[in-house]
């Protein structure tokens, strides 16, 4: 009994310390932290036409994402000690939902992150036992914020809905196995009610209906027109898929029924060299005035070309300050131009701002 008294007597004496003097310490650390990091300052980049770059900002973990914590919430880390914090391991791609969230694949920590600016919200989805994640790879969202994870070691896809309950898995198998060999990119058609994956291993783009049903697949291992060299990542835009022919270096575009329409990059041999030159290209986006983001792992780079294939910019370099990269991987523009960058080896997602002259004269209008 008189142990536990002295527990007491010596946490009110803590309490009543920290009420007394901790206000003044906290908020003075506070401060002398907050002086001490000079804001990041990055030139824009003035493109031709009034276009512009923008860097905004980088995130890491959901430290980030509720920045501001109360005096008492900062009490009780002194007492029971801080939260545990989840970092970036080894993200890989991202998508971004109708809300805005941020939902990162991240095979490193074999999990999905979901950072809810807005809201100050985090969560990590880690799955074991039954249907465990392997290797979580890429990442789509559907019309209703539901979102889709291929896991390339497993051979499935994880189905979940906007609360991120899984819904079910596609591609299981008796005994635990996959159905695909190495599912990697994803997208979904909502109005149609399509799903199309690639399969790596398979050379192949496989279409289900939202159920996995298998329905159709195209494509065979080679050089040619519709031909693919393993297959990764798969956007659809406008009705087309634009299809990383990674081995190939080239990004193949071609219509829904998998017929090829055009290709950007590609090796001499291939007789169909656009201007843009693709060594190791990972993740892809589309802007709002169609013009491609191909992510280069080697050149840990981001180049922008147009429908032509013509090289139009590109930004980046090696390194970890802003607007470089060290093995970057995935990218995601979301319809109003925010462009989000997958900055594998350096733990971080950049965000960056897409500026055309029609956006520009919007936000000056009175």
């Amino acid at each position: 009994m008189t142990q536990n008294l002295t527990i007491r007597v010596l946490t009110l004496s803590l309490m009543v310390a920290l009420v007394a003097g901790a206000p003044c310490d906290l908020s003075a650390a506070s401060r002398s932290k907050r002086d001490s990091i000079a804001p990041v300052s990055v030139p824009d980049l003035e493109l031709m036409g009034g276009r512009r770059l923008v860097f905004e900002r980088t995130f890491t973990s959901d430290r980030e994402v509720t920045v501001k914590r109360k005096f008492w919430t900062k009490v009780l880390d002194l007492v029971a000690g801080p939260p545990d914090l989840h970092d970036l391991v080894r993200p890989y791609s991202l998508a971004v939902d109708s809300t805005g969230r941020v939902i990162v694949t991240d095979p490193g920590l074999r999990g999905v992150h979901i950072f809810d600016f807005a809201r100050q919200k985090y969560k990590l989805i880690y799955r074991d036992g039954k249907e465990p994640f392997r290797s979580p790879q890429c990442v789509t969202v559907d019309a209703d914020d539901n979102f889709y994870v291929t896991d390339s070691e497993a051979g499935k896809i994880f189905v979940f809905d906007v609360d991120g309950k899984l819904r079910r898995v596609i591609g299981s198998l008796r005994g635990g196995e996959g159905y695909f060999k190495r599912p990697t990119g994803i997208a979904v058609d909502s109005v149609a009610q399509r799903i199309y994956v690639t399969d790596t291993l398979r050379q192949k783009i496989f279409v289900l209906d939202m159920q996995g049903l298998v329905l159709q697949s195209f494509g065979k291992g080679g050089t040619g027109p519709g031909e693919f060299n393993f297959p990764t990542e798969l956007k659809l835009v406008d009705q087309k898929l634009y299809v990383v022919d990674a081995m190939n270096f080239r990004v193949q575009i071609l219509d829904l029924s998998g017929k090829f329409m055009s290709q950007i990059g590609g090796s001499p041999d291939s007789g169909k060299v656009s201007s843009a030159s693709m060594f190791r290209p990972k993740g892809i986006a589309v802007d709002s005035e169609h013009n491609l983001y191909v992510v280069d792992g080697l050149g840990d780079q981001v180049q922008v070309v147009n429908q032509q294939g013509q090289l139009l910019y590109y930004f980046g370099g090696t390194g970890s300050g802003p607007e470089q990269f060290q093995l970057p991987a995935g990218v995601f523009i979301t319809p109003d131009d925010h462009i989000y960058v997958i900055d594998s080896y350096n733990r971080r997602v950049q965000v960056l701002r897409y500026e055309s002259p029609t956006q520009k004269a919007e936000v000056q209008k009175p």
